[in-house]
């Protein structure tokens, strides 16, 4: 029986949760904890904007009450490295479940960046060690998650789980970025993370993009095309949602 027809035959509505303020970013996963609606997952991503590295997703499911661990949780972006890093530390330890994704350069070349972006969050969620009750994602709905989910305007902030898998994305990706800065240290990428800082600019025109770069944005051809260099690989995507398109490629500015 749907949930329409049981309220019209018996007048049975299902719980609705209620979000108590007091509980700051832990209060819309505790209201769905307590509707019977856990375990909740939250899912987040680093690397979008930028032009070089991989594009990494996480998932992450919290225990319910157990928000006094994790002082200072909240969007990655708005944390120092420190911060981060202590965080990623606690998050590893005490929470559920937790996945992480790596999309290289190559597929997010293929498949483009929102593709790219919403697979990676497909596969994050299907490789937690347990099934969530609901996903909470950040900012966009996604579909074929397996599992019923809401879309959180600015969920890095405002939700717990989903603020802890963007730790989760933001420091196994600064990570990976520091390593490829050991194998190629001419475009300084331990600094910038990939990410399109006049510093990178400036590197990525003297040298040329590396293989690392993501030539399907158009900055990076760009700077190829000084150089009379050829994309390594073949570039298959088209512009997603998030892309503004200039030809066959993406213009992801400044982002």
């Amino acid at each position: 029986m749907g949930a329409r027809s049981a309220v019209a035959e018996t007048g049975w509505r299902p719980p609705r949760p209620v979000i108590r303020r007091s509980s700051g970013n832990w209060a819309l996963q505790s209201a769905l904890d307590r509707s019977g609606l856990g375990p909740v997952a939250g899912v987040d991503e680093a690397g979008r904007g930028a032009c070089a590295g991989p594009l990494v997703v996480a998932s992450c499911v919290l225990r319910a009450g157990d928000a006094r661990r994790f002082e200072g949780l909240t969007d990655s972006k708005v944390l120092s490295e420190a911060e981060r890093e202590r965080l990623y530390e606690v998050i590893v330890r005490r929470a559920v479940a937790w996945s992480t994704v790596v999309i290289e350069a190559d597929e997010v070349d293929a498949l483009g960046i929102h593709v790219a972006n919403l697979e990676g969050m497909r596969r994050a969620v299907a490789r937690l060690a347990v099934h969530p009750g609901y996903v909470l994602t950040d900012g966009f709905r996604v579909q074929g998650l397996a599992a019923p989910s809401v879309a959180v305007l600015k969920g890095d902030l405002v939700a717990a789980c989903v603020a802890a898998a963007s730790v989760l994305a933001k420091v196994t990706r600064d990570r990976i970025m520091c390593e490829l800065d050991e194998r190629l240290p001419r475009y300084g990428f331990a600094g910038h993370k990939g990410y399109c800082t006049v510093h990178h600019t400036a590197r990525m025109r003297e040298h040329g993009p590396s293989g690392e770069h993501r030539w399907s944005y158009s900055n990076v051809v760009a700077a190829a095309r000084l150089h009379g260099m050829r994309s390594p690989r073949t570039v298959t995507s088209k512009p997603g949602l998030f892309d503004a398109s200039e030809g066959e490629v993406v213009d992801n500015g400044r982002t």
